[in-house]
């Protein structure tokens, strides 16, 4: 059975977590974001929900009832693309909360969890959501076969369109915006994810692995996004000219 939360409130949040005490208290915190939760008990309601109704971000427990959080992701990714997905993990569960990455998670908080943390990840998320709105510098960037669109938040690589998720949207564009340079995995945390934490840079490696998938010929050659051993990435330098 689901609880739903106030559907005047300014943001949606989708709740998957079957232990109820948590649950209430996390639909509890979001309020004072001006955000209301509706709580899914099971992944197999939770897809269910998210069919029936749109949501501005999901918080999901890997370790659910009827459909595990990966299926739940999963799913969640073939009806969209965008909508932010936090994973509530367990400190020893480092290969689901890689998997989770992989299958389109943009984030991840362990248990047991501050309340705050995860508040202001949230924070971040929305925070990231209105800046889509604002107009940005520039409206399109091509570089070769690669083209991008903000406005449309659309990726053509050799004319072919790209699903990205958010969070990668997001790192393709704050790298594209500086050719050329250097930045370690602290400044893509504060600047892409909006915060850093202790023990999370390794998150902003599997984002660039997944993004290189998507956007590379060969990945393990890139042509865009090279990495810059013992500092971090960079998106290729040659031929800034032709950032439109």
């Amino acid at each position: 059975m689901s609880q739903e939360g106030d559907k005047s409130a300014e943001k949606q949040i989708l709740i998957v977590e079957d232990h109820a005490d948590l649950a209430r208290l996390l639909q509890l915190h979001v309020r004072d974001l001006n955000a209301a939760a509706t709580i899914a008990s099971d992944g197999g309601m939770a897809v269910d929900l998210f069919k029936k109704r749109q949501f501005d971000l999901v918080i999901l427990d890997l370790m659910l009832p009827i459909m595990d959080g990966i299926g739940v992701c999963r799913e969640i990714r073939k009806l969209s693309e965008t909508v932010p997905i936090i994973m509530l993990t367990s400190r020893d569960a480092e290969i689901d909360r890689v998997l989770g990455l992989e299958m389109g998670a943009d984030d991840y908080v362990t248990k047991p969890f501050s309340i705050p943390e995860l508040m202001a990840r949230i924070k971040a998320r929305f925070r990231s959501q209105r800046a889509q709105h604002n107009h940005p510098e520039h409206e399109a960037y091509i570089f070769r076969d690669l083209q991008v669109d903000i406005p449309k938040r659309q990726v053509l690589v050799r004319n072919r369109h790209v699903d990205l998720t958010a969070r990668e949207f997001d790192l393709l564009v704050y790298f594209m915006q500086s050719p050329g340079r250097v930045f370690n995995r602290i400044q893509l945390l504060n600047a892409v994810w909006g915060y850093h934490y202790d023990g999370y840079e390794h998150t902003v490696n599997t984002h660039i692995n997944r993004l290189r998938n998507k956007i590379e010929r060969d990945p393990s050659r890139p042509e865009y996004i090279h990495t810059v051993w013992g500092v971090g990435y960079r998106f290729y330098a040659e031929g800034e000219d032709d950032l439109a």
